[in-house]
């Protein structure tokens, strides 16, 4: 069956006006189709790859007794464990080469995804669920599984301490304790956003050139997020807390195509509305009265380089035409079908965003709804 990314993502495009836009899309390194164009198995990614590797090493550890202790106690005192720092104050030869093995595996994951060297530590833990708190006792031995790269898969790999290989269901919460490994997102989604905005500011997409009309020298006005939903944020169970984050796309006032990425750390969870009273759009930085979103969620395989790269490509083939044309089009045309399933995660559009719309937005793929206010932010 075709993932519900996918199929938004196809209804999407096929009654939007097409632009002329977009790099050539490279061949998904994790789907593929058959002749009927239905995707076929998911094929790991590098990254999912590294951490299956270090998963291995990590349940075949916990057959020391005070290293098991230790993970059970870092386990249940925080959400989020850093494995490399939890490595690094193990005792034992085991432990020692897991550490080595866990810091092999975090260089190796910070330049998959695109991210510099400063990046560090980005491998975590975490037990699979609250509910497992209760049957994490002293004397069990928790299988270790990787966070599955497909958000709709409906088993993960989990290993014990022998090192073999168990399904386990991803349609209910299993009672038996399970730790799980991902990558930090939180993390590598503040240093991706970097890497992204650089990538803007290097191809000038983030220039608002001369003094607009629309500046006041007392201020600027904004639009205004009071409040915003989506419906399916691609998160199950086993990945925890989203990463969300939009892209905000219109042409600047020197007439060249811009976006600007607005991180939106509160989005956690879907069927959930939020009010984080948040600016959105800075029109000051507009040519036209007249922007567009596009929201993601970020997952563990994002390579943000690559990302960076897709979108300054496509949307450095975009002319102002002495017109407003819409740029979502663009953005979307730019990414691979890998990037609609997994890594990140395509969550909503909305078109024609106005200095003065105000109210409940929906998106186009009726995905989530937002609603607006105009705002003058007052210069001191």
């Amino acid at each position: 069956m075709v993932s519900r990314a996918l199929k938004r993502r196809g209804a999407l495009i096929g009654v939007m006006l097409c632009i002329a836009a977009g790099a050539a899309q490279p061949a998904s390194a994790s789907t593929a189709a058959d002749a009927s164009g239905r995707p076929t198995a998911l094929r790991p990614s590098p990254v999912h790859e590294t951490e299956q590797a270090v998963a291995r090493s990590l349940a075949s550890s916990l057959r020391n007794l005070q290293w098991r202790a230790q993970v059970r106690s870092a386990a249940l005192g925080v959400r989020d464990v850093d494995l490399q720092n939890l490595a690094a104050g193990a005792d034992g030869p085991a432990a020692g080469h897991l550490h080595t093995s866990v810091t092999a595996a975090n260089r190796r994951i910070v330049g998959l995804k695109g991210l510099p060297a400063s990046t560090g530590s980005l491998l975590r833990l975490r037990l699979g669920a609250p509910a497992m708190r209760r049957h994490l006792s002293a004397d069990a031995t928790p299988w270790v599984a990787v966070a599955a790269a497909d958000d709709h898969a409906r088993a993960l790999t989990a290993y014990d301490s022998r090192g073999r290989a168990h399904a386990v269901a991803t349609s209910r919460v299993p009672e038996r304790p399970l730790y799980i490994l991902d990558v930090d997102v939180s993390k590598a989604h503040r240093a991706g956003l970097a890497v992204l905005d650089k990538a803007f500011a290097d191809k000038g997409l983030d220039s608002p050139g001369a003094a607009s009309a629309n500046t006041a020298a007392a201020g600027w006005w904004a639009t205004k997020v009071t409040a915003v939903e989506v419906k399916d944020d691609e998160e199950p169970w086993f990945k925890g807390a989203a990463e969300m984050f939009s892209l905000v796309t219109g042409f600047g006032t020197d007439g060249k195509a811009r976006v600007d990425s607005v991180d939106m750390p509160y989005l956690d969870y879907d069927n959930t509305v939020y009010s984080p009273n948040q600016i959105l759009v800075n029109w000051s930085t507009y040519k036209y009265n007249l922007a567009d979103v596009v929201m993601m969620e970020d997952d563990d395989g994002t390579n943000y380089k690559a990302l960076a790269q897709a979108l300054t490509t496509a949307l450095l083939t975009v002319t102002d035409q002495g017109a407003y044309i819409p740029l979502v089009n663009a953005v979307l045309s730019a990414m691979p079908d890998s990037w609609f399933t997994d890594d990140p995660d395509y969550v909503e559009s909305w078109y024609t965003l106005s200095k003065n719309s105000t109210g409940r937005l929906n998106g186009a793929s009726g995905n989530g709804w937002m609603t607006v206010e105009p705002y003058f932010v007052e210069q001191f």
